[in-house]
């Protein structure tokens, strides 16, 4: 699979929640950051959407907004009205006016991850993808929404599963999305997938993840010298090329283990091991313990993890 695939393969997305949201006359709300990646979409109307001390953003009919991880935030009707802490809840949410017809809808929400890789994972997305109706509207991803808006007005049998399904297709949509500037966006696998030279050494790694790879094999893949590589990649991704896939080797490991349905020497072989003991001691200098314990505690064994 392509690096993008990979992330969603062991991400594993599931819309968790999925809401609609309307408001009428002057409001504003304040929401404390939370554990789980959230998406707006906005069905009719506008609103204001601001992230601590930066600037607001404005959004209107059919934008989209992606939080791969979700921060504090305010949305408001309009700069200057008094704000309200609320907590997020999974039932339907009207703020301002209790009374008439809204003039803002949205549907949000947020979605569900394989919680064992989603810190390593997220920590390569950007934190915001928006994309405006005015670039989205022509593509496939505005038909998508047309779609999305069109059922959540239906009252058609299978709705909700329609609706979950379409959220996660958004999902996958908006971290492809080809309009995302790359100037704009922080180190990251997206950033990186967008300069064409480090795409060409990711796609071979994401390919071939067992392959004895070297910084100078990855930087002849790029076209590129040794050391201008490293720099490049190390940039972009916040992390050295080896580095990148060391870590990526432990998250298919995990996901693997979690899954309990492979021997660690069949999974030592798939990432690129001699053997289970060279992996198991690999694995313990990442994580902390070993794969046996990493697996019973994954599977709900006797020392079951935690669920916060």
């Amino acid at each position: 699979m392509d690096p993008l695939s990979d992330i969603i393969a062991l991400l594993r997305p599931t819309a968790a929640i999925s809401k609609p949201i309307t408001a009428r006359g002057d409001w504003c709300v304040s929401y404390r950051a939370y554990d789980a990646p959230g998406f707006t979409i906005v069905l009719a109307g506008e609103c204001w959407l601001q992230f601590a001390d930066g600037e607001p953003l404005r959004l209107s009919q059919g934008d989209f907004i992606l939080l791969p991880t979700t921060p504090a935030f305010t949305l408001f009707s309009k700069p200057g009205v008094p704000s309200i802490a609320v907590e997020p809840t999974a039932a339907p949410v009207r703020h301002g006016e209790a009374e008439g017809e809204p003039d803002y809808v949205a549907q949000g929400g947020s979605f569900r991850f394989e919680r064992v890789n989603a810190p390593l994972l997220l920590s390569l997305l950007p934190g915001m993808i928006h994309i405006p109706a005015s670039k989205g509207r022509s593509t496939r991803f505005g038909r998508i929404i047309t779609l999305f808006a069109e059922e959540c007005a239906s009252d058609y049998p299978g709705k909700d599963a329609i609706l979950q399904r379409l959220i996660e297709t958004l999902l996958i949509e908006a971290l492809r999305w080809r309009s995302l500037e790359r100037d704009g966006m922080s180190a990251g696998l997206l950033h990186a997938l967008r300069d064409p030279a480090l795409a060409r050494a990711l796609h071979a790694m994401h390919a071939d993840m067992a392959a004895r790879w070297t910084v100078a094999r990855l930087a002849s893949i790029a076209g590129m010298s040794r050391s201008a590589f490293a720099a490049r990649f190390a940039e972009a991704l916040g992390c050295g090329a080896i580095e990148y896939l060391a870590r990526w080797r432990m998250a298919f490991a995990m996901n693997a283990l979690m899954r309990g349905d492979k021997s660690l020497d069949r999974i030592a072989d798939e990432i690129g091991y001699e053997s289970a003991s060279a992996f198991s001691t690999a694995f313990r200098k990442r994580s902390g313990m070993a794969p046996g314990r990493f697996a019973r505690l994954g599977m709900g064994g006797e020392d079951r993890i935690s669920p916060n």
